[in-house]
């Protein structure tokens, strides 16, 4: 009878021995959100997921390797035909599966919160972030993180790479404080939609504010009439007098905050402007920006604009395009549905209008 008992004793762990290590029945790599809970738990959900062949076997075999380490609830990424060992491996050890969420550059904070909003990986509620307080990049996070946690990440991000910026600026910037590099920085960004010409916009604006002249950026009017929350392709000569603490037209120097997030590319640009005296641009018509030292220089880029514009619709007279949320020439400079439905915007109190003395000629907008 004591042979017999242990001739199945010997039966049963050689039996799991080879178990512990064969290949399992999972057929493709998976990923596996597991559970809180004892391991009955945990062996449902990786036995109804193909993981494991036997919850019982499962089972023993926790208890039997307990000293190794308890299970972990996140979730998991198992490889296909995970041997029993390879799968306790993963559970005890592994680092959650990562996901990531990018923050395209030049989005605005209500673009930004649709984003965490429409996440269905992230939990919790959000408050909406600050314009230009997220640093645009990719970021990752696990399942089930708050959105607030993950914001405030963002929001870190930016704070450190601003100083940073601010930190290493050309001393003859002229910027009073990182607050306002980050807010033309944020212009510029709405501007151009190509890398190298990041320090020239800068460099012109710049200019111009050294100069007394008004910025009269089409992306800061366009802001102040939407706050980010829509595109706006064109400006009226209606839009470009709205009286808005955004609008560079009618306002001395900076509007009073970002009109976006602008990345790393345009705060160092912004930091580092190019040297020269242009002091106006426009775009081209065929990508990018003409610059212009003088008026009339400007004025004859403006022709050479109107010309190709209306050579592409047939003759007809075509309105400079808004920069607010297009690119240079006009073309979306996000692709169609990279951007998810934005929330209605609630309007708060606008600081109050500080105006210009008139300053003619030195409209950048031509109409």
């Amino acid at each position: 009878m004591t042979l017999l008992f242990a001739t199945a004793s010997a039966t049963v762990l050689w039996y799991g021995a080879r178990q512990y290590d064969a290949p399992g029945p999972l057929n493709a790599p998976a990923q596996v959100v597991v559970p809180h809970g004892g391991s009955a738990a945990v062996a449902g959900v990786l036995a109804q997921q193909g993981v494991i062949r036997s919850r019982l076997l499962f089972r023993a075999t926790v208890l039997g390797t307990w000293g190794q380490g308890q299970l972990h609830a996140a979730e998991l990424a198992f490889p296909a035909h995970a041997s029993l060992r390879q799968v306790l491996e993963i559970l005890r050890h592994a680092k959650p599966v990562q996901h990531e969420l990018t923050i395209p550059e030049g989005f605005t904070a209500a673009q930004i919160a649709a984003l965490l909003d429409n996440d269905p990986l992230l939990a919790g509620s959000l408050t909406p972030p600050a314009e230009g307080s997220v640093l645009p990049q990719t970021y990752a996070y696990e399942r089930g993180s708050t959105r607030a946690a993950l914001l405030a990440r963002m929001q870190a991000a930016m704070t450190k790479t601003l100083s940073e910026v601010w930190t290493s600026r050309d001393p003859s910037l002229g910027l009073s404080d990182a607050q306002a590099l980050l807010t033309l920085a944020s212009i510029v960004e709405r501007e151009t939609g190509v890398g190298e010409e990041r320090a020239r916009v800068a460099g012109v604006f710049l200019n111009r504010l050294r100069q007394s002249m008004r910025l009269q950026s089409d992306p800061t009017v366009a802001y102040g009439i939407t706050h980010g929350t829509r595109p706006l392709a064109t400006l009226s000569r209606a839009d470009l007098a709205t009286d808005s603490p955004y609008n560079t037209y009618l306002v001395a120097g900076l509007p009073p905050g970002p009109i976006c997030s602008p990345g790393l590319a345009a705060l160092t640009a912004t930091a580092h402007p190019a040297p020269g005296p242009a002091l106006y641009f426009v775009a081209t018509g065929t990508g990018g920006h003409a610059f212009a030292d003088t008026l009339p220089e400007h004025e004859a880029n403006v022709a050479r604009y109107r010309a190709v514009m209306a050579a592409k619709s047939g003759g007809a007279e075509v309105p400079i395009p808004s920069q607010g949320l297009l690119g240079s020439d006009g073309a979306d400079a996000v692709p169609p549905g990279a951007a998810p439905a934005l929330p209605p915007f609630q309007k708060g109190v606008a600081p109050p209008v500080t105006r210009a003395p008139p300053h003619p000629h030195h409209r950048r907008h031509p109409h």
